[in-house]
């Protein structure tokens, strides 16, 4: 059984940053793809990083030049690292791992808050 946790989340003002952190346990996790996804208050969730086991990434283009996806096999751990926050970045972020879509793993998320 994986459980995926995140971490790293909290207030922050506008044009700091934030990482994230995502990391693995229990049964060996190594799925094609992670992604991280977030849920504004009132929104449907969204997607916002993917990386793929060969390394590739794609980004929301709200966010793109702002925020980097990546990972440390070593730790089982995937990274979101966050740049020039905006307010409208304020949501509960989720990361999430499988094999294709829908994912069949998630986290229980961490909120992230930036103030204008």
């Amino acid at each position: 059984q994986v459980q995926l946790v995140e971490s790293g989340g909290g207030l922050v003002q506008a044009g700091g940053s934030l990482r994230l952190s995502c990391r693995a346990s229990g049964s060996m996790f190594n799925p094609n793809v992670m992604a991280w996804y977030r849920q504004a208050p009132g929104k449907e969730r969204e997607w916002v990083a993917i990386l793929t086991r060969g390394g590739s990434t794609t980004y929301k283009e709200s966010v793109k030049g702002r925020f980097t996806i990546s990972r440390d096999n070593a730790k089982n751990t995937v990274y979101l690292q966050m740049n020039s926050l905006r307010p409208e970045d304020t949501a509960v972020y989720y990361c999430a791992g499988g094999n294709g879509l829908p994912y069949k793993n998630w986290g229980q998320g961490t909120q992230v808050t930036v103030s204008s």
